[in-house]
């Protein structure tokens, strides 16, 4: 799978690459490629953003310049994917991971600040996608976020392939939270491993698991 992320601050992706999940895959099932807006910019001096039309605080990352990078990069023939990073967009989530991750490619559009001239939303993009409902000053993290999700579902990514089957929001537990787990001491300060874990009958503890996955997610739903 070939990810692509335009930004403006490409640096700050280098220390993904250098730990799981990722860098287990870079090379193999991942090709992550970083580009920067500066560098196809058609604008003097490496201009990249400017004032909104209408007055107010902030600065908009340009259409043109999105634009250009684009254009540089896939020559007319981007990804079926176009997704472009914002708060207004479908939120992320473990379907949504998967979903992504079946695709051969993909490009991840990120801004600062104010975010994007809307004509990149309306014209560039296919898609907007947010992590949550909250600002943040850039879309680096959002394009994190997407890119270590993605990853760790790709083969050979985690240390065992078991290690992704039944975990938060997978299929197998119904899109649910996971259950409680615990490691030795058996008891510290009082507090107990339930006795279930221990017992060695691996059908009470499957049991066990479920249902405490089920109350979880219940309690989450509710709040």
């Amino acid at each position: 799978m070939q990810i692509d992320v335009f930004t403006l601050v490409p640096h700050a992706f280098a220390w993904m690459t250098e730990q799981r999940p990722l860098a287990a895959v870079l090379g193999s099932g991942l090709d992550l490629r970083l580009f920067s807006y500066r560098d196809f910019t058609p604008l003097r001096a490496g201009q990249v953003d400017d004032e909104p039309y209408g007055g107010g605080a902030g600065m908009l990352l340009r259409v043109d310049v999105v634009d250009a990078a684009l254009d540089a990069v896939y020559g007319g023939r981007p990804p079926a994917r176009v997704i472009a990073l914002s708060p207004q967009g479908r939120q992320l989530d473990q379907e949504l991971v998967e979903e992504l991750a079946s695709e051969e490619r993909i490009a991840l559009l990120s801004a600062r600040f104010e975010g994007f001239d809307d004509r990149v939303l309306e014209h560039l993009a296919t898609e907007t996608l947010s992590i949550g409902p909250y600002v943040l000053s850039g879309g680096e993290l959002p394009a994190m976020i997407v890119v270590d999700a993605i990853a760790r579902s790709l083969p050979g990514a985690l240390g065992s392939e078991e290690s992704a089957l039944e975990e938060t929001f997978s299929a197998e537990l119904d899109r649910g939270v996971e259950y409680p787990h615990f490691t030795r001491p058996a008891e510290y300060r009082g507090w107990r491993v339930p006795d279930v874990l221990r017992s060695g009958d691996h059908a009470r503890v499957e049991a066990w698991r479920r249902e405490r996955s089920r109350e979880r997610s219940s309690e989450r739903s509710l709040r």
